[in-house]
């Protein structure tokens, strides 16, 4: 697949229908934030579309257009797509896990959080990006969608509970939608347990309400933590789907080209 420019890009109303909570909302978030890539079988008149933001990819259209390797780029990433990807998607990589994915959609009032004295829950500000860093390459998941930890401290559009300049937990809008807002929250693992990402998320939540969107949260099935963490501050559950945790490309060779270049 060759990569596409934004200025290039189809009409993806058909492509990628709007305002939907969960990773639907991902196309929506790169349009806007262009904290992601656009793919294509060919730059006219394409058969198949893909985004990626983060380790996230959505691809749809018609998958006898492609060739296995058309997707070895996508190794090692999640791929949400029509079952009717499933054949290519197997000749494509060495494995394929299917991991159930839960969206859930705030509907209900949040369980009380009360942060312990000296601590504080406020909007990051772009001169907390040393902060976000702060919390260790097993936290920069966080930040991918937005393309780095000072675009995501400058987005307006994360929380954090802070000591002494310290961040102890995160929460962030992690896909930016016309209609929904996927939160994404995380904890240093020697504050959990404290309700601190409870009371970011709660923060988030209502500055979303006041943005005039919706909160969502997606999480797999298997996250018992993130599933209590989404119940706890008043989301519900609305929909199960699948997508696709790829391993290493099955071949490698040319993968196409990308526009830009």
């Amino acid at each position: 697949m060759i990569e596409l420019l934004p200025s290039r890009l189809p009409a993806l109303a058909r492509w990628f229908p709007g305002g939907a909570p969960g990773v639907a909302a991902l196309p929506e978030h790169v349009l806007t934030t262009s904290g992601g890539r656009w793919w294509a079988d060919r730059a006219v008149d394409p058969r198949v579309v893909a985004v990626s933001s983060g380790d996230h990819v959505l691809l749809r259209g018609d998958p006898g257009a492609l060739t296995p390797d058309a997707l070895a780029r996508f190794a090692g990433s999640y791929i949400e797509a029509p079952a009717r990807f499933l054949p290519v998607l197997s000749g494509g990589f060495q494995r394929i896990d299917p991991w159930e994915r839960m969206v859930y959609v705030h509907q209900a009032p949040a369980l009380a959080a009360r942060p312990a004295a000296g601590i504080t829950v406020r909007r990051l500000a772009p001169k907390d990006a040393p902060a976000i860093v702060a919390l260790g390459p097993g936290a920069a998941w966080i930040h991918k969608t937005w393309g780095g930890p000072e675009q995501l401290a400058s987005s307006g559009l994360c929380w954090g509970a802070f000591h002494r300049g310290r961040a102890l937990s995160l929460a962030c809008t992690y896909f930016l939608g016309s209609q929904y807002e996927d939160v994404a929250a995380l904890a240093d693992p020697g504050h959990r347990r404290q309700r601190l990402a409870l009371a970011c998320v709660t923060a988030l939540c209502e500055d979303i309400a006041v943005r005039g969107r919706i909160p969502s949260w997606t999480c797999s099935r298997d996250n018992r933590p993130s599933r209590l963490l989404a119940w706890s501050a008043g989301f519900r559950l609305t929909r199960e789907y699948v997508h696709y945790a790829t391993g290493p490309a099955r071949r490698l060779g040319l993968c196409g080209q990308s526009e830009a270049a």
